[in-house]
């Protein structure tokens, strides 16, 4: 049975100003799917709110189904490196979103890229004057 599903790959980009839903193809070059959570909601403020999460996940959800898709893996990218290591508040809600959207779930994943010793922060010497 799980031979003939055609699956997909859901890369969540959850930051803490917005969250992007893009859904590929298992090799990640081709693009089935891609909304974020500016394009659903009106104010900025809500972009990176679960709401708009679930909403953008749901509708690349719809597309990805339309295009045949019918198994996805996930994987969770926070933006990482010099920036927060933990995904923002719509991960959670759009890994839910595209449960119940109907897919058959494989594997989730986070692929925060994470430095192992770094270049240096952005801010200079004197740190980021406010």
């Amino acid at each position: 049975m799980m031979r003939d599903l055609k699956w997909g790959v859901a890369h969540i980009y959850s930051s803490f100003n917005n969250t992007i839903v893009h859904i590929t193809d298992l090799t990640g070059a081709e693009t089935v799917a891609r909304v974020s959570g500016g394009m659903v909601v009106r104010a900025d403020r809500e972009k990176p709110s679960p709401y708009a999460a679930m909403i953008a996940a749901s509708r690349a959800a719809q597309q990805a189904m339309a295009r045949g898709i019918m198994a996805i893996h996930i994987k969770v990218r926070a933006p990482g490196g010099h920036g927060p290591k933990t995904p923002g508040p719509g991960a959670q809600a759009a890994i839910r979103a595209l449960a119940r959207a109907g897919f058959v779930i494989g594997r989730i994943e986070d692929v925060t890229p994470i430095p192992h010793d770094t270049t240096r922060r952005p801010g200079g010497r004197r740190g980021r004057r406010v």
